[in-house]
């Protein structure tokens, strides 16, 4: 019998409004890659970020290569040889890349050693990124390459991965399973987390499930069906979309030949772009992160006010000069690809995170009825299936996949006539993904055109003669 690289015995973490992990224990064998399964809030984050030092359990052991340990924090973990990949990114955006990698690095190194290393590594990974560029200045897919890079640079024994494919593209996906089995053949342990059945199964040779913050369910995924994992993970098959034949209605959203120079110098020009939304469409954008797909979003959301009035058209009125408020007053909601920051204020409670979008419980004088907006925030935490210790719930206390059903939620509670969203079910369960498209379609078929895009942004709009 091998001594497994890590070991954990009745670990229990609990909170205030919700025990995350309750007597959980599982062993993970070095050089195997180990699933950690379960829906939004089940406490998968939470048990990582407790091996990894960030979180200290209230009960249990862990033991590390047959050594018990109390992990006080993450700098001890990675002197262990244990390294993470957060689902939100922990970078500093005012630094660039190499900097932000230096920090988690060895300080005796230079910085320009590292950015060599950085370029090497991002090479050979097929991640590449430019070490100088500030990390403001990156999409969300290349952030996520920033983290694993990062990870990788520290030569862990122990690697954490917390949906880790989430905003890359297929190619990127096959070249980190590569990376990652030759990890594994070289005796890399790896935790990996995520809610694509089809990638546990392909990559994983044993896996522990989690429901409710216990263990439910131990098997090898290779051996399962994506049935069967749903079953294991949230008791049930994810209901099938429905589809049905869609007839284009009037024009929504009109995009004509917009062209905008990029506002710093590692951003993308637009040139030319061209295209249309009608009522009753579902229309999807894809394409390789850090492409134009930011820059686009910001212009047709209105936080890029720079292209002439004409470029965007929603329904027939120029909006190109638009700010947010004005364009959600002609039925224009948009999510943006960033929860923490620019989705939801990581400090507020959910409650209040609704007055980012939604003046429903404002009265005269900007006095806020707070009865209203928490009884608003409720009904979207219930219709949505949030899992949070209610409206009064800081944002940043939620699981990224319940914070994503809160944010598409409260704008599509709005009812809006043009909907627009980048990477809507980012980090999201099976169910809650079947959700979130269900919602949307069922937003094209009641109330709108719609489009989405798995890798990019959706749109859905209302007619003005009527729901097609």
């Amino acid at each position: 019998m091998t001594t497994p690289r890590l070991q954990l015995a009745s670990i229990t973490k609990r909170y205030p409004a919700v025990v995350a992990n309750s007597d959980i224990s599982m062993a993970v064998q070095p050089g195997e890659i180990h699933a950690v399964l379960g829906e939004n809030g089940a406490g998968k984050s939470t048990l990582m970020k407790i091996i990894y030092g960030s979180v200290k359990p209230d009960e249990g052991t862990v033991t590390f290569d047959g050594q018990a340990v109390n992990l006080r924090n993450p700098q001890q973990a990675r002197a262990l040889g244990i390294s993470m990949v957060f689902q939100h990114f922990s970078l500093f955006d005012t630094l660039t890349v190499a900097e932000n990698v230096w920090l988690g690095l060895d300080k005796s190194l230079q910085l320009a050693e590292v950015a060599r290393s950085i370029t090497a590594k991002a090479s050979e990974y097929g991640l590449d990124i430019d070490p100088s560029r500030p990390v403001h200045t990156l999409s969300v897919g290349e952030m996520q390459r920033v983290e694993i890079i990062r990870a990788l640079l520290t030569n862990p024994k122990l690697l954490i991965l917390d949906e880790p494919t989430s905003v890359l593209t297929p190619q990127a996906v096959l070249k980190l399973f590569q990376v990652l089995k030759k990890l594994s053949s070289e005796g890399c342990s790896i935790l990996y987390i995520s809610h694509k059945l089809h990638e546990i199964r392909e990559l994983c040779t044993a896996c522990t499930v989690l429901r409710g913050g216990k263990v439910t369910g131990v098997c090898n995924p290779q051996n399962e069906s994506n049935e069967s994992l749903s079953r294991l993970m949230i008791g049930s098959e994810p209901p099938p979309l429905k589809h049905r034949p869609v007839h284009a209605g009037a024009v929504a959203l009109r995009v004509d030949k917009l062209s905008l120079a990029r506002e710093d110098q590692f951003g993308v020009d637009l040139d030319g772009i061209s295209f249309e939304v009608r009522a009753g469409e579902v229309v999807g954008i894809a394409g390789v992160s850090g492409n134009g797909q930011k820059e686009l979003l910001y212009t047709l959301s209105g936080e890029d006010v720079r292209a002439e009035a004409a470029m965007v058209r929603v329904f027939d009125k120029p909006a190109g000069r638009l700010r947010p408020r004005a364009r959600r007053a002609l039925g224009l909601h948009f999510v943006p690809e960033e929860r923490l920051g620019r989705g939801a204020v990581p400090t507020l409670g959910l409650a209040h995170n609704l007055l980012l979008t939604r003046g429903n419980a404002v009265g005269r004088g900007g006095w806020i009825r707070t009865g209203a907006l928490e009884r608003h925030a409720r009904s979207i935490i219930e219709r949505f299936n949030v899992k949070a210790g209610g409206p009064h719930a800081a944002a940043r206390s939620l699981s990224g996949g319940n914070l994503q059903k809160f944010i598409v939620g409260r704008e599509i509670d709005a009812n809006p006539k043009l909907f627009i969203v980048s990477q809507p079910t980012w980090g999201v369960d099976v169910g809650a993904a079947a959700l979130i498209r269900g919602e949307i379609l069922a937003l094209r078929d009641a109330a709108a055109p719609c489009s989405w895009s798995a890798r990019s942004w959706t749109s859905c709009s209302k007619s003005a003669t009527g729901y097609t």
